[in-house]
This record gives C-alpha cells, structure tokens and sequence, in this order.
C-alpha cells in the first residue's frame, strides 16, 4: 500500500502578488477550501493517512489549518453547529509533519527534504495547485498501476504543442490507451525540442531509490534541483510508466486556472449551482455571449 503523501509547499507564490505577500498561496481558498486541502482530501480518499508538508517561511497557516482549533470548535458547539464541527474536524485521524526547506532549491531539492519521513516506502507526491476534480480518480488508478508494476509513476496529460515550454514532457512508449512507458524526460523544453506533447501533470507515486539520485544529482535549470532531472535519470535505471489522465484538472498555480477551479467546483455544489448557473447566463447575455450554461 501507498500509506504517505509529501505535498511541497514552500514556494513564494509571486504569480498570486500581493495576495501571498504574506499568507501562503496553498492556502488561497477555491470556494471555500484552501487548495492544499483538496489535495489532501484527495489522499485520504486513496486509503492515505500520513502527510509531510514541506514549507518555508510564512507558512505557519497551513499547519493551524490542519490542526485542531478548540476555542473555535466550542463556539459552535455552543451555537449547535454540527455540521460546521464535522466540517473543521473531520482530518482528526490523519497524522501531519512538516519539515522546513530552507531555500527555494527546487521541486527535487523539497522531496528529497522529506527523506527520513518516506524512509524506506514508496509514496505520493501530491502539487497542491494541480487541482484534480474530485469526482476523478487520478491517484487512485496511478496506485493501481504502481501495485500492479512495483514501479514508479507520472501523471500525465495531452496539451497543445505551442505550451510545451511551461511543463516537463516526456518521450515514451505507448503500453495502451491510458499507460506509457516513460523513456525520457525533459524540464520546459522548447516547441521544437519536445518530444511529445504528453505533459507531466503534478502527481507521482515514487519509490525510495528516487533519494540516491537526488543526493547525487547536480543543480539544474535556474540552479534548481528538478525532479524531472531526476526521473529522466531514474528511467534509464529501471522501468518507470506514465499514466495518461483524462478526467478534469485545474492548473491552479495559474490565475486563469484558479478561477476555472473555482467556478466549476462551485457548480458542482448544489447549494451554489442553481444560482451560479443564472448568474453566468446573465452575464453572457451582458457582454453578447449566447451560450447558456447547462
């Protein structure tokens, strides 16, 4: 079984300037949850109980969030709200650490942090502003695969060719409609050095041998310890596969993603919907748009 998740969170969140000035971006609320909690919910869901959230400074948010809040949880006791009490505490049985990256080195530099709390298990790793909708089952079915195989694996997604540059790509070979086997990898490379147009989407399942190549590996792109670097590496050793997603995914550490995210989360929720769904037609017929939303 794959029982932990390492969700990075130390980055400094320039794109969402001023509004992460000083509160962390993971914590920006998508409706109204923060959008590391998505991640972790998603995780729970897969049979995952133990989290390791790497952070830097000014992120002291996070950890009040996933702790309890008893002064809080007695006023509305008080008030008889259980269904905001079930709603604050209901990550109660899931167990959180945090370790402190001391510098921005990087997404390889931030999983290599979480060495002696993965040990020797394989785990998730979980980009809390790739949003994946909740009703998809991305980490569930790449944990089918790392179960059937004993390998790693990527999540992945088609994009158009002209974005090639704003993710890492891989070059692999196709198993079947859904799985690649992963024959290399490269950080943003240019529109006519990609070898594929198949993008790699913020959820992996790793095995520990991903930490001795990370320890010997040199700094990459912008000084960086890449993670991409290290699986590129990782797959002339041993097998590693590529699971080609779907279902509905949110790039929420963009703007334009964000709000995305946030509309169509919302329509989801029935208490929102309805009136959401009149709004947004309004708002067409505003600015001469003429399709309804359904």
């Amino acid at each position: 079984m794959i029982r932990k998740a390492i969700l990075p969170a130390a980055g400094l969140g320039t794109r969402f300037l001023p509004a992460t000035k000083a509160s962390p971006k993971e914590m920006l609320p998508i409706v109204d949850k923060p959008m590391i909690q998505y991640s972790v919910e998603e995780a729970e869901s897969c049979g995952i109980r133990e989290f390791i959230i790497i952070t830097g400074k000014n992120k002291r948010a996070i950890e009040d969030h996933f702790d309890s809040a008893f002064e809080l949880e007695e006023n509305l006791r008080q008030k008889g709200d259980n269904r905001l009490i079930n709603e604050i505490t209901k990550h109660g049985d899931l167990r959180f650490a945090y370790i402190r990256q001391g510098r921005p080195l990087g997404l390889g530099h931030a999983i290599q942090c979480a060495k002696p709390f993965a040990k020797k298990e394989s785990f998730a790793v979980l980009l809390g502003d790739d949003i994946i909708d909740p009703d998809d089952t991305l980490l569930s079915d790449m944990i089918k695969i790392y179960n059937k195989y004993n390998a790693p694996v990527i999540a992945l997604k088609e994009i158009p060719e002209e974005e090639v540059s704003r993710y890492g790509v891989i070059d692999g070979v196709k198993i079947d409609e859904h799985l690649y086997r992963v024959k290399s990898l490269v950080e943003k490379p240019s529109v006519g050095d990609s070898p594929s147009n198949l993008a790699i989407v913020g959820r992996y399942i790793l095995t520990p041998d991903i930490f001795e190549i990370l320890e010997q590996m040199p700094p990459g792109r912008n000084g960086e310890y890449q993670l991409t670097d290290a699986l590129n590496e990782l797959a002339k050793q041993r097998d590693v596969y590529g699971f080609l997603f779907k279902g509905r995914h949110y790039d929420a550490g963009d703007k334009f993603g964000f709000l995305q995210a946030t509309i169509n989360l919302a329509l989801k929720r029935p208490e929102f919907s309805e009136q959401l769904k009149a709004y947004i037609t309004n708002l067409s017929a505003t600015f001469g748009l003429t399709k309804d939303i359904k």
